[in-house]
């Protein structure tokens, strides 16, 4: 019988991989801080393993007897962490949980980057995972972090170890407890009807595909190779047109040019400096006049397609959140 570790496992991605591994008959146990809420795991049968991914010697203990290890665990929240706590635990982290997978003898790593650790094309193609990563890191240490994350995984493949990498785009879902890609779901329907979109866009993932790709990772997964995970691209229009006919609003919000996005995004940056609490950072609104559009289809192929219409993943987050007294 395999047994899978997964950090993170109390989280979003995390706590949807653990179920899918359970799903498929694998033993499971969690990585998790004894701070880490339990919401998403209290009706798993699962072991659980009381550490930290900066805590090498934790790492080590969690892995004993382990076959497979997920390594989930992140800091994806950019814009409410400073960049020093980002890459300690997105690239540190990540060093130390390969070291400790070859110390403990793990058979296969499936480390979950992000999408936002590939470049970009000047053409505005489908980016694909070939394109290496050539954004100014300022912009998004979080995707700078990730960059790095999987250079220390390329590392650790060259000295043996068996390693899949994973690089979902914005994942939605039921399950977010920290409002990150699901808090406009949130927003919305609040009634925080934004009279303004941005001329970019992006493309979404449910997080039950995420975590079904992250099964298949393990179990057919091509060592060494990453794989891209995606659904569908959207326009941030669309995207929060389907948003609002999923809790039950209207949404008229016209296009605002990307010269005036900048602008606010500068002003944006001003308010933070001084201390005032926005729920936005400069640099995700510079990203979101991109058209952040990613071609996924060698996971489609090697690893499943995505079954999660985005308009359902939509619906069972509103679901989600109003059955767990968000709204």
């Amino acid at each position: 019988m395999i047994t899978a570790l997964v950090t993170g496992g109390t989280g979003f991605v995390g706590s949807h991989v653990a179920r899918a591994l359970l799903a498929r008959g694998y033993q499971v146990r969690i990585l998790r801080r004894a701070t880490s809420r339990l919401d998403l795991v209290a009706d798993l049968a699962c072991e659980h393993a009381v550490g930290d991914v900066t805590d090498y010697d934790s790492l080590l203990a969690a892995m004993q007897g382990v076959d497979w290890v997920f390594h989930v665990a992140a800091v994806a929240d950019y814009w409410r962490n400073d960049p020093e706590r980002i890459y300690a635990v997105n690239v540190d982290g990540t060093r130390n949980v390969l070291r400790a997978a070859e110390a403990s003898g793990v058979k296969r790593v499936i480390f979950t980057s992000s999408a936002a650790a590939v470049g970009y094309r000047d053409d505005l193609g489908a980016v694909d995972e070939s394109v290496r990563f050539n954004w100014d890191p300022r912009l998004t240490p979080y995707g700078h972090s990730k960059f790095l994350a999987e250079a220390e995984v390329y590392r650790a493949i060259q000295r043996g170890l068996d390693c899949v990498i994973l690089n979902p785009t914005v994942i939605i879902g039921p399950g977010d407890l920290n409002q990150i890609s699901s808090s406009v779901v949130l927003e919305m329907a609040y009634g925080h009807v934004p009279p303004t979109v941005p001329p970019g866009g992006v493309t979404v993932i449910d997080v039950r595909d995420v975590a079904a790709a992250h099964v298949a990772a393990a179990e057919r997964g091509r060592t060494g190779e990453r794989y891209l995970l995606g659904t569908v691209d959207l326009t941030h229009k669309a995207w929060l047109r389907l948003t609002a006919h999923a809790v039950g609003r209207r949404m008229g919000a016209f296009p605002l040019p990307a010269w005036a996005v900048m602008i606010v995004a500068a002003v944006t940056d001003v308010l933070r400096r001084l201390g005032v609490n926005i729920p936005i950072e400069g640099n995700q609104l510079r990203l979101s006049t991109r058209m952040m559009f990613y071609n996924c289809q060698k996971a489609w192929r090697e690893l499943g397609e995505p079954q999660v219409p985005i308009h359902q993943s939509l619906r069972d987050t509103y679901a989600w959140y109003k059955a767990h007294g968000e709204l």
